[in-house]
């Protein structure tokens, strides 16, 4: 038992993948390197997929409208007419940074999402996004008003929605992240020939695209909800 919770350990702390050579070394960790080859991998997916567009679509172009106009809808049905073109590139993109991201335990790396700064990160743009846009299409007036919706009395705790809202999201994501890989780590440690890949099939990825699918989901609400007349 004290050598599966040694390695179990060992598997869950923050890892360095490098340091910057600056101010006595920054260190860079592991999640972060993940993240900039994902982001850099999801670039040049879409330059491809994007390339050469024509009237006619092929495979690839099928492939890209397909995507893209599934964002488009979701957004179109939760934000509306009036703002859905202005937000679905983010919330598309944060989709699948999050997709790929949980999903990058498939091919042996830990995923980002397990470290809190990251769940953290994505959380802080999300509320930025969401009170950003109340007081850009409300006024400043108007903006704190929402506060005061649907009755005054309940101002208080809207406004500390602005600090609930981000917490719930970080927490949701990384918890959900973090529970199914350490699941998977015990399995893999337990059973390493066979079991573990029936389970992978829903820690690492239904589970995985289940909580990109809430995560932007969630944003998309609050968002909505921010920006209603």
């Amino acid at each position: 038992m004290d050598e599966i919770k040694a390695a179990l350990s060992e598997k869950l702390g923050s890892k360095v993948a490098f340091e910057i050579p600056l101010f006595g070394g920054i260190p860079v960790p592991q999640s972060a390197l993940v993240t900039w080859v994902i982001i850099a991998l999801l670039t040049v997916f879409a330059i491809w997929l994007t390339h050469g567009l024509q009237k006619k679509p092929g495979r690839r172009q099928m492939v890209a409208e397909l995507m893209v106009g599934f964002i488009n809808n979701f957004c179109k049905g939760t934000l509306g007419e009036k703002h859905w073109r202005t937000f679905a590139p983010y919330l598309g993109s944060i989709g699948l940074y999050l997709v790929v991201s949980n999903l990058s335990g498939l091919v042996g790396v830990d995923p980002p999402t397990k470290d809190l700064n990251v769940t953290a990160g994505l959380a802080v743009m999300s509320a930025v996004l969401i009170y950003g846009a109340q007081f850009r299409y409300h006024g400043l007036g108007g903006g704190l008003r929402k506060f005061g919706q649907p009755v005054a009395i309940l101002a208080p705790l809207n406004v500390m929605e602005i600090g609930i809202r981000p917490l719930s999201l970080c927490l949701r994501l990384f918890g959900n992240v973090l529970a199914a890989f350490i699941i998977m780590e015990l399995i893999k440690m337990a059973v390493p020939a066979v079991l573990p890949v029936a389970f992978s099939l829903y820690f690492d990825i239904f589970d995985g695209i289940l909580q990109a699918v809430v995560f932007v989901f969630l944003t998309t609400l609050f968002l909505a909800e921010s920006l209603e007349d």
